[in-house]
């Protein structure tokens, strides 16, 4: 690969994450792994983040920032990273989350030395302030698509996928869920998802993304369900139960 085409692309939606955008970038620039650009998509920031960006992408070649012109959501903003991204892996890092310094080293070695196209690892949860809290979410040895509809334990911030393998990517334009869509979409092809079971990423609560609120996050699996993968109403049922027991059981 040369320097304008690197191995790994990492897409990042950002919007109004200037508390968190530099904490995340630094995790990126402090990886062992060198072969990475990051694609990060503001969504019409109205806060300071657009300045951060702008000084980090004129810093370093390998930050590529794009701008849209209207808020959009987080399905679009992928969607454009992808389409922006130039790597054959593809690894997703939201601008409020952090890895680990090997993460990316350790993540597509297990890739390449297993022949794997769609893999995740463990991550820990993190508070508001960045503080650990004690509260670790473990990587089973692999997911199927059954597995995921009972279980949505694959973080989006951990997940790596060879486009050689599975194809283009792209996202369902749906407010938020869309990251299990596209997993679900991914599984259905009869690619499995294998876990790497390290503890690589670091995803913090409390703050009032979309994506931390329980009860709307529950509503979007129905929507899920029901609406995408068309499941009847029977099964989308016994899907959410197993997926409500297993959500409380991570947290605990």
């Amino acid at each position: 690969m040369s320097s304008h085409e690197p191995l790994i692309s990492i897409i990042t939606p950002s919007y109004n994450a200037s508390l968190f955008i530099e904490e995340t970038i630094e995790s990126v620039k402090k990886q062992t792994f060198k072969d990475w650009e990051m694609v990060i998509v503001d969504d019409c920031s109205t806060d300071e983040t657009p300045a951060i960006l702008k000084r980090y992408e004129q810093e370093n070649d390998r930050i590529r920032v794009v701008y849209l012109e209207r808020n959009s959501g987080a399905a679009v903003a992928r969607n454009e990273a992808l389409k922006q991204a130039k790597g054959r892996f593809v690894a997703f890092l939201d601008s409020d989350d952090c890895w680990k310094p090997d993460k990316l080293e350790k993540q597509l070695n297990f890739m390449l030395s297993n022949n794997y196209a769609f893999t995740f690892t463990g991550y820990e949860i993190i508070s508001n302030d960045g503080e650990p809290l004690n509260k670790q979410v473990a990587a089973p040895t692999m997911i199927s698509y059954n597995d995921m509809l009972k279980n949505t334990i694959i973080g989006c911030l951990t997940v790596m996928i060879d486009r050689y393998k599975t194809g283009p990517i792209q996202m369902p334009n749906i407010r938020t869920r869309q990251d299990l869509a596209t997993w679900l979409a991914i599984l259905k092809k009869g690619i499995p998802a294998y876990g790497l079971n390290e503890i690589l990423a670091e995803y913090r609560i409390g703050n009032p993304s979309i994506s931390k609120n329980k009860w709307k996050a529950a509503k979007m699996n129905w929507f899920v369900y029901r609406k995408v993968e068309k499941l009847n109403v029977l099964k989308a049922c016994w899907c959410f139960s197993h997926y409500a027991f297993n959500a409380v059981v991570k947290r605990i």
